[in-house]
């Protein structure tokens, strides 16, 4: 079983920047592809980005390219999402999640355990 804690949530102007972080109880958290989702009221739940087992593969959902940047602490089992330049539309409860397929980028179904999700607001 694989628990998943996010924090880092909050709420911040546009413009500003956030911190998102995940941390993984499991033994084997390298083997692990991640991704971060988010889904804001009314939508569907959309993948942010992910990052393959190694960290040496990213993918990013074409609203955050150039402004979000996923990353990964094997040794300290954590994955992260920096958010830069923050819009009022990056609004949304933001979820990690695992695969056990190493080199998942992204799709949904891939991904079998998930965190309870952190709350992230931009005010305008």
């Amino acid at each position: 079983q694989v628990q998943l804690v996010e924090s880092g949530g909050g709420l911040v102007q546009a413009g500003g920047s956030l911190r998102l972080s995940c941390a993984a109880s499991v033994r084997t958290f390298g083997s692990y592809g991640m991704g971060w989702f988010r889904q804001a009221p009314g939508k569907e739940r959309e993948v942010v980005a992910a990052i393959n087992w190694s960290g040496f593969n990213t993918r990013y959902a074409d609203s955050v390219k150039g402004r979000f940047t996923i990353s990964r602490d094997n040794a300290k089992k954590t994955v992260y999402l920096q958010m830069n330049s923050l819009k009022p539309e990056d609004t949304a409860v933001y979820y990690c999640a695992a695969s056990p397929t190493g080199q998942a980028m992204g799709v949904m179904g891939e991904y079998q355990y998930w965190g309870q999700g952190t709350q992230v607001t931009v005010s305008s």
